[in-house]
C-alpha cells in the first residue's frame, strides 16, 4: 500500500514559477512509476508527466515539454514537478500517482488507468 500526499499549489502570474511536491509513504520498495496529472474544471484528467521510480527516465506530455521538469528523491521518498512560464492554461487541480505495476512494453504510462494510488490533489491557478 502506498499514501500519496500533494504540497505547493497556489496562485501565480502568468510567466512565473511554482514547485509541486508529492510526499511518498508505505511500500516505496516496489514501486515502479510515479507521474502527475492534472484536472481543470468540466474537463476530463490529462497526463501531465511520470518518471520511473528507478532510473529516473521521465516523459512529458507536449504542452509542458521544456517548462516542466519532474524528478524523484529516493531518500526523501519525494517527487517533485518544478513548472517554469506556466500559462493560464495550467490552470487545475494537479494529482500525484503512483504505481507498482510492470507491464513489459509498456513505458511510458500517460493514462489515468496505468496507476494505482492517487494523492488528494492540489489547485494551481495562472493568473493572466
Amino acid at each position: 500500500q502506498v499514501h500519496l500526499a500533494e504540497s505547493g499549489g497556489g496562485l501565480v502570474q502568468a510567466g512565473g514559477s511554482l514547485t509541486l511536491s508529492c510526499a511518498v509513504s508505505g511500500d516505496t520498495f516496489s514501486m515502479y512509476a510515479m507521474g502527475w496529472f492534472r484536472q481543470a474544471p468540466g474537463q476530463e484528467r490529462e497526463f501531465v508527466a511520470c518518471i520511473r521510480w528507478s532510473g529516473g527516465y521521465t516523459y512529458y506530455t507536449a504542452s509542458v515539454k521544456g517548462r516542466f521538469t519532474i524528478s524523484r528523491d529516493h531518500f526523501k521518498n519525494t517527487m517533485s514537478l518544478q513548472m517554469n512560464t506556466l500559462k493560464s492554461e495550467d490552470t487545475a487541480v494537479y494529482y500525484c500517482a503512483a504505481t507498482p505495476t510492470r507491464t513489459p512494453g509498456s513505458w511510458p504510462l500517460d493514462s489515468v488507468s496505468e496507476f494505482d494510488y492517487w494523492g488528494q490533489g492540489t489547485q494551481v491557478t495562472v493568473s493572466s
